[in-house]
């Protein structure tokens, strides 16, 4: 094998964009994000585009709009606690000699979700809305000489919305809206890099003498880069009785084209010296370009209000991963060859069902239970996407101490199994073992009418 082809078939995921680009266990399918809204939590989201009362469905449905009372503000926080304790692993290198280093801590976060909103009307039929959320997002972190280090390090994306709806009642029964919003997508990651294994391919073994060899010589890379684009929101709104709401939505799928992305790479000096990188121009520090598409979605809620006291509501959507994160092309400013990233993401259903009790007129009482597919599997999981399929227990309670102003605590619970995975690096390293994955979510809003 050359010297060119090896250093080809290693760039691969030496970088570690791979990771980047497929952050891991958020909650809801991979990086998606559903905490926008404290009260929609605490019914596991059953409802969330169909329910009275609701300000997030300006950004989810505009055509929902006019389930709103007056001019309001509102308010939610979101904290995702996230664990991801490493167990029973196992790393080789390309000999099959064990990798040092051990489970790299609990990977996970508590990270805070906010979400805010503004509805006024504008006459008996028009309405508009402004919304900021965080539609996606996640980090993982794991200590810098654990025994995956050469798949992941350090993960932390984040997608940021700014909207603006517009809805229209045609009659009592019927309604459309669309909203537009700019979406800011920053991306930082970081993972070892086993250039002893990189040179002593390259040599064909004639590195060792220079104490080159798989394992010898860690050096790491850094990757980041951020972009704006533009996405939609369409949506309808149908009420066949004053008691039942049922409503469809579409968000549309964002194409980030990250044009000033930053790799910098820290090469131990011998191995640099071995390779030769200033002077063939590889593992250097360079910009480079690529393609992320953050997927489309689509939602049908429904909610039916059975009496005074009791309400009932469900959600299904689906989630288009496999257009757009089948595979990504990463194009380098450098020598360093481009690549093409295979992450055979398959779409995803989220199916919820909840209940609302109005126990007082100050006081309602919620509760839900979802289903929540993930997108990876056993094939394809790394350890950047601890995910597996989920289940959702969810309770929360509204208080409305006046007219105007309304509280409303969420929170969740997701049952999980133990993901496993068996992956292995361009550099040959094999890591193989299981997550003992948690999450817990907890939701305050506060909704403001004037």
């Amino acid at each position: 094998m050359s010297t060119a082809s090896t250093l080809a078939r290693y760039t691969a995921l030496a970088v570690g964009i791979v990771g980047a680009l497929a952050v891991g266990q958020a909650q809801a399918a991979a990086f998606q994000l559903k905490e926008n809204s404290a009260k929609g939590l605490g019914r596991a989201f059953a409802g969330s585009t169909s329910a009275w009362g609701d300000a997030s469905v300006v950004g989810t449905n505009p055509a929902s709009m006019r389930l709103l009372d007056g001019r309001q503000f509102q308010a939610d926080l979101s904290v995702i606690s996230f664990s991801a304790d490493f167990e029973k692993f196992r790393g080789t290198q390309p000999s099959g000699a064990p990798i040092s280093g051990g489970n790299g801590g609990d990977a996970g976060m508590i990270a805070p979700v906010p979400a805010a909103y503004f509805y006024t009307p504008i006459n008996d039929d028009m309405h508009f809305g402004m919304s900021l959320s965080v539609p996606f997002g996640f980090k993982t972190e794991y200590e810098r000489d654990w025994v995956g280090r050469y798949h992941g390090v350090t993960t932390d994306l984040k997608a940021i919305d700014l909207g603006a709806a517009f809805s229209y009642d045609v009659n009592p029964y019927v309604s459309f809206g669309a909203s537009v919003f700019v979406e800011h997508l920053t991306i930082e990651i970081s993972n070892a890099v086993d250039f002893g294994t990189i040179a002593y391919a390259a040599s064909n073994g004639a590195s060792a003498q220079l104490g080159l060899f798989p394992g010898s010589a860690d050096g790491f890379a850094t990757v980041e880069g951020d972009n704006n684009a533009f996405g939609y929101t369409l949506g309808t709104t149908l009420s066949p009785s004053e008691d039942t709401n049922i409503a469809f939505s579409y968000r549309s799928k964002v194409e980030h084209k990250i044009t000033g992305g930053k790799a910098t790479f820290d090469v131990p000096a011998l191995a640099a010296a071995a390779l030769q990188t200033d002077a063939r121009g590889i593992f250097v520090a360079s910009s480079g370009k690529a393609t992320v598409t953050l997927p489309a979605s689509a939602t049908v809620s429904v909610t039916h209000r059975v009496n005074d006291r009791w309400t009932v509501m469900g959600d299904l959507s689906r989630t288009a991963w496999k257009s757009a994160f089948d595979s990504v092309t990463v194009d380098f400013a450098s020598n360093q060859p481009d690549n093409v990233l295979n992450f055979s993401y398959d779409d995803t259903v989220f199916g919820s069902i909840g209940a609302e009790y109005k126990y007082s007129d100050s006081v309602t009482l919620r509760g839900g239970v979802a289903y929540d597919e993930s997108p990876t599997s056993y094939e394809h999981r790394d350890v950047r996407v601890p995910d597996v399929t989920r289940k959702w227990l969810s309770l929360g309670v509204g208080w409305k101490p006046s007219e105007n102003m309304e509280f409303n605590v969420g929170y969740t619970h997701l049952f999980t199994n133990e993901p496993a995975i068996n992956v292995t690096a361009a550099t040959g390293n094999v890591l193989q073992g299981k997550y003992d994955v948690g999450g817990d979510i907890l939701a305050a809003s506060i909704n403001y009418k004037f």
